[in-house]
């Protein structure tokens, strides 16, 4: 899935993806930028994820112009 960053606070690590394809929240898992380039993100911010099991936003990463569909 791809989406932008609504909230990300760097303390906690909590945050918030919309989805571009049905405007969907979902709530970065705790473990999100494990394995990532990220150390943190910022409002606004576009990136890939994945869903786990939770229904919450895991593995962010960052997207290739395919990916973005741009």
């Amino acid at each position: 899935m791809q989406g932008v960053i609504k909230a990300y606070d760097p303390t906690s690590g909590d945050g918030v993806i919309v989805s571009d394809t049905n405007l969907a929240e979902y709530t970065l898992a705790p473990n999100a930028l494990e394995g990532s380039i990220f150390r943190m993100v910022r409002q606004g911010q576009r990136v890939v994820f994945d869903l786990d099991s939770s229904g919450r936003a895991t593995a962010l990463r960052l997207g290739s112009e395919a990916d973005m569909g741009t």
